[in-house]
C-alpha cells in the first residue's frame, strides 16, 4: 500500500528557491515564476511508478526524483499551471486518494537565533547549498514533517520577507530549511513559515504514521 505524505502545489517558485532547486537538483531546473508540485510517498521505490504517470499524462519537467528505503520524493513544474496541477490529478488518480488524504504536515521544531557569531556562520556555511549567512544576520532553522512540506515554507517565506535561503532539504525523515536575514525579515519570515504549514489541511499522524 502506497501512503501519500506530502501533497503541495506551488502556484509560483520565488526566484531563490528556483534557482536553489536548479543549482542542486540532477534533473530539469525550473525558473522562477513556474508553477511546481511536490509529491512524497512511502514505500520510496514507488516514487518512479508515480513520476511516470506524471510524465506521461502531461508535459511537465521533473526536476527532482529521490528514492530513499522508506520515502520518495519528486517534484514537477511547468510554467502552466494548468499542466502540473492536470499532472496532480493523474497521480492522486493512480493512487486512489484525494489530496485530503496527505498527511498534514508537523511542525518538529523551529528556533530562531538572533546575530549569528562568526564561527558558527563558518559551520553553517560550510554545509549549505544556498546563499551565505554573515556574522550579525539572523537565522531562522525550521523542520517539518513529513519532509517535502518545507518547500512549502521556503517559498511562502521568501514571497513574505527580504531573507535568504541558505539551505533547504525536503527529503528524508524531516525537512529542513535555514534562512537568514536582518532581525525584522527574519521575524516576518518566520512567521509566513509557520502559517503556511498551520494552512495545509490533511490526515493528522503521530510519529510518522497515520492516526
Amino acid at each position: 500500500m502506497i501512503t501519500l505524505r506530502t501533497y503541495v502545489f506551488l502556484d509560483s517558485l520565488q526566484p531563490q528557491l528556483a534557482t536553489f532547486i536548479g543549482s542542486t537538483a540532477k534533473g530539469f531546473p525550473p525558473v522562477p515564476g513556474n508553477a511546481s508540485l511536490f509529491v512524497e510517498i512511502a514505500p520510496g521505490l514507488a516514487i518512479n511508478r508515480i513520476l511516470d504517470v506524471a510524465l506521461k499524462a502531461t508535459k511537465v519537467q521533473p526536476a527532482v526524483q529521490i528514492v530513499e528505503r522508506a520515502y520518495g520524493l519528486l517534484e514537477i513544474h511547468e510554467q502552466d499551471k494548468g499542466e502540473v496541477m492536470s499532472a496532480g490529478k493523474a497521480i492522486l488518480d493512480y493512487l486512489e486518494v484525494k489530496e485530503s488524504d496527505r498527511i498534514k504536515p508537523h511542525l518538529a521544531s523551529n528556533e530562531i537565533i538572533r546575530s549569528v557569531e562568526p564561527y558558527q556562520c563558518q559551520l553553517i556555511n560550510r554545509n549549505r547549498s544556498g546563499s551565505m549567512i554573515l556574522p550579525g544576520e539572523s537565522l531562522f532553522i525550521l523542520e517539518t514533517e513529513p519532509a517535502g512540506y518545507v518547500i512549502y515554507a521556503a517559498n511562502e517565506a521568501e514571497k513574505a520577507a527580504n531573507i535568504k535561503l541558505i539551505e533547504v532539504r525536503p527529503f528524508g525523515a524531516l525537512g529542513r530549511l535555514y534562512l537568514s536575514g536582518p532581525e525584522s525579515e527574519i521575524d516576518s519570515a518566520a512567521e509566513a513559515a509557520i502559517k503556511a504549514m498551520n494552512s495545509l489541511e490533511g490526515v493528522p499522524f503521530k510519529g510518522g504514521k497515520k492516526e
